[in-house]
């Protein structure tokens, strides 16, 4: 299939000793974050990157070996609050590039991490037993 997500970073999920053989493709334009699934049906899932809060990258015994890793995002997107990166090659890098344009939208949007918190996610309930509460 053609590729017609302009990108400034692509990879595949990693599987078996490191190597490409899944129908999981992450993208990373300017804008956005997409993590496409499938094969015959395709499932794209988008998050706008000035809406990540937090990144974490977590680096397996097997993951390391073959020079792979996991990123952890956690984001303000409704629909995706949580979203694993996995077996994606070089990933220091690509939390790099990530903070990179995170700064960059953020900047356009005039949008810093404080204005992010605070918000609650998705399905969040308050607990109203909590005395810190004002009612």
């Amino acid at each position: 299939m053609k590729n017609d997500i302009p990108h400034v970073w692509t990879d595949k999920k990693r599987t078996l000793f490191g190597l490409p053989l899944s129908f999981t493709r992450y993208y990373l334009t300017e804008t956005k974050l997409i993590c496409r699934y499938g094969l015959l049906n395709i499932d794209e899932d988008e998050i706008d990157l000035y809406k990540i809060t937090d990144k974490r990258l977590r680096l397996g015994f097997f993951e390391r070996i073959f020079g792979c890793g996991t990123i952890h995002i956690c984001s303000r997107d409704t629909d995706t609050p949580e979203k694993d990166l996995k077996g994606v090659k070089k990933p220091r890098e690509v939390m790099n590039l990530l903070d990179k344009y995170i700064t960059e939208q953020r900047d356009r949007y005039s949008i810093r991490g404080r204005d992010l918190i605070g918000m609650p996610h998705e399905g969040h309930v308050p607990d109203f037993d909590d005395p810190d509460l004002d009612t």
